[in-house]
């Protein structure tokens, strides 16, 4: 009886652990596993029991964001005209890349790859699926693909900290607008 209780106390400090670092990740240049551990209610055991480096922990922060991007694409359809699911996807990117960049900075060359290698081809199908059902309905140019979108995408990379804010909604919208099909 008490194993259980144990097991979802351990999911639940793990799911903490991992939302305080995403927003640490997203708000400031330096990730110490301390302040994480503090700001999760969790002690330095309990975090390194979860999370044995920081690397670790970011990589699982980059993870979570790779799903949630993913999943949100069928989701966003179902609600949506396609062209519109698209912009609210995007909007979504905008959010995903700032925690990404602030993930890449943040761990060594190795992980980051093993991290993008993670991340290509999930978000590249959930990409074709928003293009393709915006070229059904006739709302997305049909000479488009995935790639040619998250090599447009990339720019948010060069962005600076300071200019996030103005600039990456702005930019998606203008990529947003140079998908659109006209006739």
């Amino acid at each position: 009886m008490n194993a259980p209780r144990r097991r979802a106390d351990a999911a639940e400090n793990r799911a903490r652990i991992v939302q305080v670092a995403r927003e640490v990740v997203a708000n400031t240049d330096e990730v110490r596993l301390n302040e994480i551990a503090k700001r999760a209610g969790v002690g330095q055991g309990t975090l390194y029991r979860h999370f044995p480096t920081r690397e670790d922990l970011l990589a699982e922060v980059y993870r979570q964001d790779v799903d949630e991007l993913v999943a949100a694409a069928p989701k966003l359809l179902a609600e949506h005209d396609p062209i519109t699911a698209l912009a609210r996807w995007l909007d979504r990117v905008a959010d995903y890349a700032e925690v990404k960049r602030g993930v890449f900075a943040a761990v060594e060359a190795g992980v980051w790859q093993d991290l993008s290698a993670h991340s290509l081809g999930p978000i590249g199908g959930a990409l074709t699926t928003l293009l393709d059902a915006g070229k059904a309905a006739g709302t997305v140019r049909p000479d488009v693909d995935a790639r040619d979108v998250i090599l447009l995408i990339g720019c948010l990379t060069r962005l600076e900290q300071g200019e996030w804010d103005t600039k990456a909604r702005h930019l998606l919208h203008i990529v947003l607008d140079g998908l659109r099909h006209r006739p």
